[in-house]
């Protein structure tokens, strides 16, 4: 209920209102039936636009610091996060990637909408980095298409460290949906998901038309971060 409340009278209008977003391609988001939304991710904010302009109730995986915050403020956070619909996962351990599939896979027998950032962190710079193959396995495990969707501008209106974001051009693109029914039962072949996974980000680039790195983004960002100095581990992405 609450989801709803936001989607259309205390969140989703303000957003609207803010951004005016150009939204592209709406037509390929299926009115029904299970689907996974595979996007780019630049901004905190693409948390909620994407939401925001979609027709259906959709999912995201989200990382699970923002539902563990200390004092009144992360409980707030983490009360906003779950209520908007966010599943929490953790990015940390071996088995992080393994627990953030199965609660994916669940949205998806529901026969709802899977929202999946394939990079599995926030592009730091703006460019697309290499998807990790969570996107994959859960599209070839529960036999639905992947819609391709590309964030443009939110990147700029609200980049890395900034709180409030500020008003940008926003487009949302969504391209046709992936059918990777050919690769049925070879969800547990390396090469296949690698394909796969590949041909996601591919699409994502089209619409989104970012400069590409091959490499994961986790891996740059601390590579970065040890050429500035800073000495703080970062969080392993996930498989997702």
């Amino acid at each position: 209920m609450f989801y709803y409340l936001l989607k259309y009278v205390l969140l989703g209008p303000l957003l609207r209102l803010v951004f005016r977003p150009r939204i592209e391609g709406l037509e390929h988001v299926p009115a029904s039936g299970a689907a996974i939304v595979a996007g780019n991710h630049l901004s905190f904010s693409d948390h909620f636009l994407m939401p925001a302009i979609l027709k259906r109730r959709i999912t995201f995986l989200a990382k699970a610091e923002y539902f563990t915050g200390p004092g009144i403020k992360g409980r707030l956070t983490a009360a906003f996060f779950r209520s908007a619909g966010q599943i929490p996962v953790d990015r940390s351990g071996k088995e992080a990637g393994q627990a953030a599939i199965r609660e994916g896979l669940g949205v998806l027998r529901k026969g709802e909408l899977l929202g999946i950032y394939p990079e599995g962190t926030r592009s730091h710079d703006g460019r697309l980095y290499k998807g990790k193959v969570g996107v994959a396995v859960m599209a070839l495990r529960a036999g639905v298409p992947v819609v391709p969707c590309a964030m443009i501008g939110t990147f700029e209106a609200q980049p890395p460290g900034k709180t409030v974001p500020r008003p940008h051009p926003i487009v949302i693109r969504f391209g046709e949906p992936l059918d990777f029914s050919r690769y049925a039962g070879l969800e547990n072949e390396k090469a296949v998901l690698r394909a796969v996974t590949d041909e996601i980000m591919y699409a994502v680039l089209s619409l989104s038309e970012q400069e590409y790195v091959d490499q994961y983004a986790a891996v740059a960002k601390a590579a970065q971060a040890e050429a500035k100095g800073d000495r703080r581990r970062f969080p392993r992405a996930p498989l997702v």
